[in-house]
């Protein structure tokens, strides 16, 4: 029905489509960076997309300039265009063209996604909160080992300092989100994903699963809540002060229960019965393995230095 509309009516709507979608939301979370993280992808989204842009619109002036130019209304019957095949300049130019497009979005893409996989510069001379982040269906429960509290859908974290999130699963994989804050990362059965996050200034925020994992995964949502130092460190005292103390039945009994299960504080956290390895603590234990394996060939196989003049080579008596 589209294709038979008038191009000038076509091209009406089409404004007009966008001209309502823009209206649809103002504040789009990832282009609201509230965090150095999200300030570096933020900035690698806005490179990538001028750059696309720029693709979009000399391609979309191309194709118009050739619809109008060859349109047949202006070109005799028996018109046939030029044969350009074996043309070195031309498929020169769009041989090259694509290649430095490439080069100029895969290394800027390249350095941020390294960059972030480490604790912002500007906060490098700031220990690390480590917090351990477990998803099950649907919720998600959040542990802070240095401050002996476990929180259940929402997670409290002080501003200006790197959060170490170690990631894992109870159950289906899950993918752990806060848009404004930074990108996501996987959580995964039996294994630990490190995600390092920080927030610039106080404020409350919402984090949510980017994976489907079933009926509950539309509500898998959790609150995410930015305090000043001194909030944080009162918040810290009060629960200490105030909270149940956290029991294997009730930490098992969230594992179990499938469904939503609104939020909790508790004193304590289950890493005394169920701790996930580090992701970094792989990694130690495979070099240790390594170089335990290097000193064992190097003591078998280095003789150079051994006295063997008392050593009867030939098996003689």
């Amino acid at each position: 029905m589209l294709g038979k509309l008038p191009w000038k009516l076509t091209v009406l709507l089409s404004f007009i489509s966008l001209f309502l979608l823009g209206g649809c939301d103002s504040k789009l979370a990832v282009l609201n960076p509230q965090g150095p993280v999200a300030k570096t992808q933020y900035h690698l989204i806005v490179y990538s997309s001028i750059i696309m842009a720029f693709v979009f619109i000399v391609v979309m002036i191309l194709y118009i300039y050739m619809v109008f130019k060859y349109r047949a209304s202006k070109l005799p019957a028996d018109y046939k265009p030029p044969e350009i095949h074996g043309h070195k300049v031309l498929e020169t130019v769009w041989t090259v063209i694509p290649v430095i497009l490439i080069i100029a979005i895969a290394i800027p893409t390249v350095k941020a996604n390294y960059s972030v996989e480490e604790t912002p510069k500007s906060l490098k001379d700031k220990d690390p909160l480590t917090i351990y982040v477990t998803s099950s269906e649907w919720k998600w429960i959040f542990s802070y080992p240095e401050q002996g509290i476990e929180t259940v859908n929402y997670v409290n974290i002080p501003e200006d300092r790197p959060i170490k999130f170690q990631l894992t699963s109870s159950g289906t994989m899950a993918s752990f989100w806060i848009p404004e804050l930074g990108g996501q990362k996987y959580t995964m059965p039996n294994m630990t994903m490190q995600l390092i996050l920080a927030a610039d200034h106080p404020g409350d925020y919402i984090g949510r699963n980017a994976n489907f994992n079933g009926e509950g995964f539309a509500k898998m949502d959790f609150d995410v809540v930015v305090q000043t130092n001194a909030d944080f460190n009162t918040w810290v005292k009060q629960v200490n002060s105030n909270a149940p103390q956290l029991k294997k039945s009730d930490y098992e009994k969230f594992i179990k229960t499938e469904g939503l299960v609104g939020t909790h504080t508790y004193k304590g956290t289950h890493l005394k019965w169920d701790k996930p390895m580090e992701q970094h603590n792989y990694h130690e234990e495979a070099d240790k393995h390594k170089k335990k394996n290097e000193s064992d060939h190097s003591n078998h196989s280095d003789h150079s230095n051994m006295d063997m003049s008392d050593m009867d080579m030939g098996g003689n008596n």
